[in-house]
Order: C-alpha cells, then sequence, then structure tokens
C-alpha cells in the first residue's frame, strides 16, 4: 500500500469563479487570461462517475502531465503556465489559503478556445475500435486492413479523431474527411500531424520503460494570439492505454495501467447497468486503482509520486 498523509480530495471548493466541473476536474477562473485546472481524485467508468475517490489518482494526472510537457514544449506550445505549487502562490498569493486542497493537483494554464474534436492516436487496435472492427471490419466506417486480431499492432498508427461528447455521453468516433468539413483542411491537418508526432515520442519514451502506449487521446486549443496549444491531461493513464510488455499476448483484451480493476469490478456487476447512479466500490477496489495510478507514474519518471518534484514552468514564462 502507498501511503501519503494527504486526504482523497472528491471535489475542491475553491473561493473563485467555477466555470466547468467535468467528470475529474474544476475548472476555476483565476482572471480574463488564466485558468486553475484542479485534478480531483474522482473517477468515471463507462461515463459515470464513481462515488468513491481514488486517493493520488489527480496528483499522478497533474505530475505525469507536467513531466510530459516539461520534454515536450520544444516540439509544440502549451498552455501549462506553472504546476509548481511555490510558483502558483507567488503569482497568485490568493490561493495560499487554499493551498492543501490543490497542491501537486492544481495547473496554472493559459486560457484557450478548446478545439471540439478529440485528437486520439491508436497505435494498436483495441477498445472501441476493436469493437467497431470486429462488427464490420472498419473504424468509424472506413475500412482497415483485413485480418486484424484483437490487440493487433496498427503500422503506422492511425490518426483517430473522436467528438467531444457531453457528460454522461459517449465519444463517437468520426473521419478526417469529418474533420476537414468541422476545422477545416489546415487545422485538421496540423491537428493529425501534431497528434502523431506527440504519440510517437511517447510511444519511444513509455517503450524504454517496457510499457506499451496502446493509443492516446490529446486535446488543444487556440490561444487569443491565433496560436494552437496543447491543453489538458498528455499522455496520463486516463487519456490513454498503457500496457506492460511482460503481459502483452497478441489476440486478447490487455491488463492496463490504469483504473482497469474499476471497470473489471464493474463489469462482473449483473444487476448494474452502467447508468447512474454508480454502485459503491468496496475499499479493495479503491486501493488497487490507487496503486495501479502510483505504479504507472513510478515506471514511467522512474520516480516515486511522493518524490517527485514538479518543473517551474512559471520562473520562465
Amino acid at each position: 500500500m502507498f501511503m501519503s498523509d494527504h486526504a482523497p480530495v472528491l471535489q475542491s471548493d475553491l473561493d473563485l469563479r467555477l466555470l466547468h466541473r467535468g467528470k475529474v476536474r474544476d475548472v476555476y477562473e483565476i482572471d480574463a487570461e488564466t485558468l486553475l485546472m484542479v485534478a480531483s481524485d474522482r473517477v468515471s467508468a463507462f461515463d459515470v462517475v464513481l462515488p468513491q475517490p481514488i486517493p493520488f489518482k489527480g496528483e499522478v494526472l497533474t505530475l505525469v502531465t507536467a513531466w510530459w510537457l516539461e520534454q515536450l514544449e520544444d516540439r509544440i506550445g502549451h498552455h501549462l503556465i506553472a504546476v509548481d505549487p511555490d510558483v502558483i502562490v507567488d503569482r497568485h498569493p490568493d490561493l495560499a489559503a487554499s493551498r492543501d486542497v490543490w497542491q501537486r493537483r492544481a495547473m496554472l494554464v493559459r486560457r484557450t478556445d478548446p478545439v471540439l474534436v478529440e485528437c486520439v492516436v491508436r497505435g494498436f487496435i483495441t477498445g472501441s475500435a476493436w469493437k467497431e472492427y470486429a462488427k464490420g471490419g472498419t473504424l468509424a466506417g472506413e475500412p482497415l486492413p483485413e485480418g486484424l486480431r484483437e490487440s493487433e499492432r496498427l503500422d503506422p498508427p492511425i490518426f483517430s479523431p473522436a467528438t467531444k461528447a457531453q457528460e454522461g455521453e459517449h465519444d463517437e468516433n468520426i473521419t478526417f474527411d469529418q474533420v476537414v468539413d468541422l476545422l477545416g483542411a489546415d487545422l485538421a491537418g496540423r491537428l493529425a500531424d501534431l497528434s502523431q508526432e506527440i504519440y510517437a515520442y511517447g510511444r519511444d519514451v513509455a517503450g524504454e520503460r517496457n510499457i506499451i502506449l496502446a493509443d492516446t487521446k490529446l486535446e488543444f486549443g487556440t490561444a487569443p494570439s491565433g496560436e494552437l496549444l496543447l491543453i489538458d491531461e498528455v499522455l496520463t493513464p486516463d487519456s490513454s492505454r498503457f500496457w506492460p510488455k511482460e503481459s502483452y499476448v497478441l489476440g486478447r483484451g490487455q491488463p492496463s495501467l490504469d483504473k482497469q480493476p474499476i471497470r473489471d469490478w464493474l463489469d462482473g456487476l449483473e444487476d448494474w447497468d452502467k447508468t447512474p447512479p454508480a454502485p459503491d466500490l468496496p475499499d479493495a477496489v479503491v486501493n488497487e486503482a490507487s496503486e495501479r495510478y502510483q505504479d504507472v507514474f513510478r515506471r514511467l519518471t522512474g520516480i516515486s509520486l511522493s518524490a517527485y518534484v514538479p518543473p517551474r514552468f512559471g520562473t520562465n514564462r
């Protein structure tokens, strides 16, 4: 069991204007140009938020995003101003009073106009893509090569965009041509290229750590200047499928380094139809999921969550 002095945060309530409370993040307005995104320990499965928080989950999502963005800064602009609590308080002293709630789980970010398309890159066929392919050999209605097996590597990886669903609804896979219709050819092409580049970098880094990056979901936004920025979480166990190499077997589903224990337990229930309200999670399932999140952080970074010192982006921005 991983131990900490910090209590789980199911919901933050800061003395700021709340703009949005999502499945995981509470987004607050600092000023006209700046937001504070607080990753709670809420967890969702099958697009339903569950009653129990998962200790350390929000901290993992925030700090692993910061870890990746520090490496990606030379490749693409992003919206992160600061994640180090000292830097955030230095810039906004009024947040000092609520520091115990948000520290190590909050990102101070530039405000953007989000692009209303989920940018998914699939390096292996699994999840909703496998379900569609198994039925008709297609992805978003377009044909894929014949004879693929579940969890098979896709070479090259496929840019597989999706609509951004409202809470309680499911994302829907769409074609690249549909993205062009929605956003125009130039922006659609830039999104596809950047997403492929980020996925390839993440795949290579994870591979060095004996982890398979099966797929990932990225989000982008446009700054007031018109600059396209990478936003929200990046290459986290919530936005990506990380598989341990040692347990990979072609032709079946793979164990994931994420909230898989929760999905497995819920899947075993005969009296829940995967609609709200969700059932209470047993303590053992909560603990196993918490350990899984902390383990993927350690495996990726080589550092335990408690020992990790966040990068000080805000000192040069």
